[in-house]
């Protein structure tokens, strides 16, 4: 879990939340690669590399020189610090939360363009769902934790060799937050 508000700002600028997910997909990555990918200079790619490293996301292999120098994912975890325990963590936890929602829904927004695209089973299989239940602060926790040992069944696959045959990447994500009451007190 990241909890230091300097990696959780470092971590919340688009590019970087785009890199990650690069070398997630990609495994071992190089700025030029990266460059490539994601339409912009290798010298810009190889900043933004190694301020994740500096954080903990990324490390080098050890191999390679320069901009042709491979990266990977040092660990797997995007969760972070929601506690607002003062205010410098919670001006850097709203900062890497909108990052991420800006993000998601922006890849949500290319998959209802491009879905027609896709085979059938995979326009079945997509879901959303928006649900309304009355939940205790532990009940939300615990939720959550339900939530993530579903998506951790699957947190194997980062390499391609991994991956069974037919298998894609999907976005999942999960919100679950307070509402405020209404005017009545629900």
């Amino acid at each position: 879990m990241i909890t230091d508000p300097r990696a959780m700002r470092a971590l919340a600028h688009p590019l970087r939340v785009a890199l990650l997910d690069a070398v997630r997909r990609d495994g071992e990555i190089t700025a030029t690669r990266a460059a490539e990918l994601l339409d912009e200079s290798p010298g810009n790619m190889s900043w933004h590399l190694q301020t994740l490293a500096k954080y903990g996301f990324l490390e080098e292999t050890g191999e390679g020189r320069g901009r042709s120098r491979p990266w990977r994912a040092a660990g797997d975890s995007r969760r972070f610090e929601t506690g607002l325990t003062d205010l410098e963590t919670a001006a850097a936890t709203e900062a890497l939360e909108r990052t991420f929602v800006e993000r998601a829904f922006d890849q949500l927004r290319e998959w209802w363009s491009r879905r027609l695209t896709y085979p059938v089973k995979w326009r079945r299989a997509a879901f959303m769902t928006d649900n309304l239940r009355y939940l205790t602060a532990e009940e939300l926790a615990e939720a959550m934790t339900e939530v993530l040992a579903i998506y951790d069944r699957y947190a194997d696959r980062e390499q391609p060799e991994q991956r069974p045959a037919g298998a894609v990447p999907v976005r999942l994500y999960a919100h679950g937050h307070p509402l405020p009451p209404t005017p009545s007190g629900n």
